[in-house]
């Protein structure tokens, strides 16, 4: 499937609308690169990996996590391998943030291409 800028943008904006009219967190464009991120690519997940992912500063994912964390959208641990090392963990809470989020762009979509 190929669309124009045009059709790419009604589709984001279709869905983010519909997110703010929901009774859901709203969450920065960093914060979503951050749970995204967290939830799409495999673990195991850590500040600077994050950081390196994301082309971001260690500060900047430490802010989003931190949100993350008061929403229950992610968890950290301490590595129990490396102590000094905290992972960052998928909660259930994010997942279906993330699964709902998803359907708000297949709804979308189904607008923009209808």
């Amino acid at each position: 499937m190929t669309l124009s800028n045009s059709q790419a943008l009604a589709i984001w904006r279709g869905a983010m609308v519909e997110s703010v009219r929901r009774d859901a967190p709203d969450l920065s464009a960093r914060q979503m690169a951050v749970l995204t991120t967290v939830y799409m690519e495999p673990p195991p997940h850590t500040v600077r990996a994050l950081a390196g992912a994301l082309n971001v500063s260690k500060p900047a994912i430490t802010r989003a996590l931190d949100r993350l964390s008061e929403l229950g959208m992610v968890r950290r641990k301490t590595d129990e391998n490396d102590r000094r090392s905290v992972l960052i963990q998928r909660t259930v809470k994010g997942s279906v943030y993330l699964t709902e989020f998803a359907e708000l762009i297949v709804g979308a979509s189904e607008k923009a291409s209808g």
